[in-house]
């Protein structure tokens, strides 16, 4: 799945293409490097979001084209 709409799917980014200007303004990053919206992610990827001062690190845990909304929180683990 395209990072843009994982991204949009488990709700971390609300609208997928504030995702995809966040991939285009390297403000996201997978496992330890920039990447684009069309980036495949996979299961275990280690994802960095960059949102102003705050940085926010998920563990990829499942890669669903849908999910409700009380299922979101499942699709990624939050690194400290």
């Amino acid at each position: 799945m395209r990072l843009d709409k994982w991204l949009k799917v488990s709700r971390l980014i609300k609208r997928r293409t504030v995702a995809n200007e966040a991939c285009d303004n390297a403000r996201v990053m997978a496992n330890g490097r920039p990447v684009k919206a069309s980036y495949d992610v996979k299961e275990g990827d280690v994802l960095e979001l960059r949102f102003g001062e705050r940085t926010v690190k998920v563990e990829v845990l499942v890669v669903a084209e849908h999910m409700g909304k009380t299922e979101a929180a499942a699709m990624y683990w939050e690194i400290l």
